[in-house]
């Protein structure tokens, strides 16, 4: 399979720079896999679309300000670096521009009380840091980090809140798991009223997701690992779901990782944290998931190939020109899409 077979045309203009007002207003694509039905309503149209007894399953990860700038040492020149990935308390895998300036050894200056060297290279910019400060990383980061938005928006942003779910709570991700962007507080408790169940796991998105597919053939790509974890009262909750015939949604293309890592081929759920680096792509055979809540994706990604399996490939992207005749809007900050 070719990466090109998941490639549509899409205007510069339907990629969305800006999130809409309130969270919930941005259209939502249905499509119905049971009757092969396309129609278009609203993301606060979300409680007559889904069964009192489905459950929606999602991230609770927080973005943290990733995107830090140090000076090095011997020459003064400023990196940029990108943390996706801790390695332990102090070091973390990172992206780093420009890279050919930043060696191992190679000693830098964040803040008066932020330092680091780099202990480890790999390709494509990837740097791994190995940080000494004084107080509390965390506080440090918040202090000068910057929440890193996608390469594709341009806009300057009014609230960095925006570019956080109203769940978030786990601080770990470089990006935010966008299909929960459009969940309100009102939305939520509209949707329990109903007799919806939410179910919270757990996956700090970071390269795995994001990259792009630089092989030709699908098969060949490799996915960076991300860390997911699994409480047991997920794992006994989404079961229990499953066994009375209930629907699971997954909220995002990331809990739908966390859902097909942690079970098994019978298709229960096991309580588990650690690294994943799934990759779904046609013809993978779900295991767990019945429907995904998601935004409309890039040409080429893996998140379109997820997509695809679920849906077909075809149908996909029939359903991606639908949207871009309709002026969807696109990507992160961009409508959504309910594949039911």
């Amino acid at each position: 399979m070719n990466k090109y077979d998941f490639y549509y045309d899409l205007p510069k203009e339907l990629i969305a720079q800006t999130p809409v007002e309130p969270r919930d207003s941005s259209r939502l694509l249905v499509y119905r896999r049971d009757t092969d039905t396309v129609t278009h309503r609203h993301f606060f149209d979300l409680p007559e679309l889904l069964r009192p007894d489905d459950l929606l399953v999602i991230n609770n990860t927080k973005v943290l300000p990733a995107r830090v700038t140090g000076v090095k040492e011997d020459t003064g020149a400023k990196i940029s670096f990108l943390l996706h990935k801790r390695v332990d308390r102090d070091s973390w895998e990172t992206l780093c521009r420009p890279a050919k300036r930043t060696k191992l050894g190679a000693k830098l200056k964040f803040a008066d009380d932020l330092s680091g060297e780099i202990i480890a290279e790999g390709e494509g910019g990837a740097r791994t840091i190995k940080f000494r400060y004084d107080g509390v990383f965390e506080e440090i980061l918040n202090r000068i980090g910057e929440v890193p938005l996608p390469h594709y928006i341009h806009e300057h942003l009014e609230s960095i809140d925006r570019y956080q779910t109203v769940y978030a709570h786990d601080v770990g991700s470089s990006a935010a798991p966008t299909a929960g962007l459009h969940f309100t507080e009102r939305l939520i408790n509209e949707l329990k009223a109903k007799g919806v169940e939410f179910c919270e796991v757990l996956l700090h998105v970071g390269l795995g997701t994001f990259l792009p597919v630089k092989t030709d053939e699908v098969e060949n790509h490799k996915m960076h690992s991300e860390y997911y974890s699994v409480t047991q009262e997920a794992a006994d909750k989404i079961n229990a779901a499953k066994a009375s015939g209930r629907r699971i949604i997954a909220v995002g293309t990331t809990s739908v990782r966390v859902l097909e890592s942690s079970s098994t081929p019978d298709g229960i759920v096991h309580a588990r944290h650690g690294e994943t680096s799934i990759f779904i792509y046609p013809p993978y055979k779900f295991k767990v998931v019945d429907g995904l809540i998601t935004n409309f994706h890039l040409p080429e990604s893996t998140l379109i190939m997820l997509v695809s399996a679920l849906v077909g490939r075809e149908k996909t992207l029939e359903i991606y020109k639908t949207a871009v005749e309709n002026k969807y809007r696109f990507f992160s900050f961009g409508d959504a899409c309910f594949f039911q």
